[in-house]
């Protein structure tokens, strides 16, 4: 199968994270007889140095010409006394618009090895498997920014019917992949924009019996990401609240560096992107870790490309990689051993030989 994929490796540890990312597909192509086509794009403060847009139109046109899309992290203090459309931040915002990425998927999955990095107990953190399901096109983020005078500014919350009609829809099918439980999260007892959220979910539960619905305040779901994490499934919510419980629920891993992220829409076509930032202060030094990269990796193929045992396969070889003690220096444990980017990347490749290897054996004696 040949698949064309649009590489943006972005600002700061970027370019690192998907050149590791790029190795593992290299070698999932070569086990099980894939072609990627990779072809690489400018995003971000990249694209803003070299083309003054932070999403330059020969991207988008690059994009649209593939299947799916692979990419780094954008920003860094570099950009930060920009003018607000010169920020490399805006070309997320806005790829993600133009091809109508409304599914923002973050799971978030507690793995044994790395428990010692979380601040939450082993036992609060160590039953963690949720995904977390994110609406990313509208909300406060596509507002209409005023600025009144230099005492006062504002901005709107604005989401349609169909909008939150179709989040919650793939919220309810991803669900019954899983265990069947959705926390719908909302400010209904406050804001408009969420009593049609809550009014929504209601209609829609309907025609999904065998999904258990709960309808959470965003605040108590704040607080109960970190006493009780284990108690979800499937959290679906609007933009902002999202993009803030999101990042709380990833500190359970520990780090940053473990979490992928997928932003898709309804016929499948993809970003893909690790959850962490550009981290510039470590870009260059080998320091990065590239497991959410790879497992960004991952989810495209199962997500975009239906390659559900090539996903597992990845998946399985990190989480070896991490049980076999192998770990990058944002997780490692004082007096072991830390290992590069390229180093862990070589470890992973290592381990999806090794699979494939024993599979084709077994499978010669069956």
């Amino acid at each position: 199968m040949e698949k064309r994929v649009a590489v943006l490796p972005g600002d700061g540890i970027g370019p690192e994270v998907i050149e590791s990312a790029v190795k593992v597909l290299e070698v999932i192509g070569r086990r099980f007889e894939h072609t990627f086509e990779m072809n690489y794009g400018a995003i971000g403060g990249t694209a803003i140095d070299t083309c003054n847009n932070p999403l330059p139109e020969e991207t988008v046109a690059l994009c649209e010409a593939s299947d799916a899309v692979l990419l780094g992290a954008v920003g860094g203090p570099k950009w930060d006394q920009n003018p607000s459309a010169l920020r490399p931040e805006k070309g997320l915002l806005a790829i993600r618009k133009h091809f109508d990425l409304f599914a923002n998927l973050r799971p978030v999955k507690a793995v044994p090895s790395l428990l010692h990095a979380s601040p939450l107990k082993e036992k609060v953190a160590k039953n963690v498997d949720m995904l977390i399901v994110r609406e990313l096109t509208g909300g406060l983020y596509f507002g209409e920014p005023s600025r009144h005078t230099e005492k006062s500014a504002v901005d709107t919350l604005v989401y349609t019917r169909e909008e939150i009609e179709r989040i919650v829809e793939k919220s309810f099918e991803l669900a019954r992949l899983r265990k069947s439980k959705v926390a719908s999260v909302d400010k209904a007892n406050v804001l408009e924009s969420s009593k049609l959220w809550r009014e929504v979910v209601e209609e829609k539960k309907k025609a999904y019996p065998d999904i258990e619905v709960e309808h959470m305040l965003v605040d108590s779901t704040a607080m109960k990401l970190i006493t009780n994490p284990g108690a979800f499934d499937v959290i679906v919510t609007e933009n902002m609240f999202g993009d803030i419980l999101s990042d709380e629920a990833s500190v359970i891993t520990g780090s940053l560096g473990v979490l992928p992220s997928a932003s898709i829409r309804a016929d499948g076509f993809g970003l893909y992107e690790p959850v962490h930032g550009s981290a510039p202060e470590i870009a260059g030094l080998g320091l990065a870790n590239p497991a959410a990269a790879i497992l960004s990796a991952a989810m495209m193929l199962r997500y975009s490309f239906g390659m559900n045992e090539e996903a597992a396969v990845i998946e399985e070889a990190v989480n070896t990689v991490f049980e076999d003690g192998f770990f990058t220096a944002d997780l490692v444990e004082p007096g072991k051993r830390v290992l590069s980017t390229k180093e862990w990347t070589e470890k992973v490749i290592d381990e999806i030989d090794t699979q494939f290897v024993s599979n084709s054996i077994m499978f010669s004696y069956v």
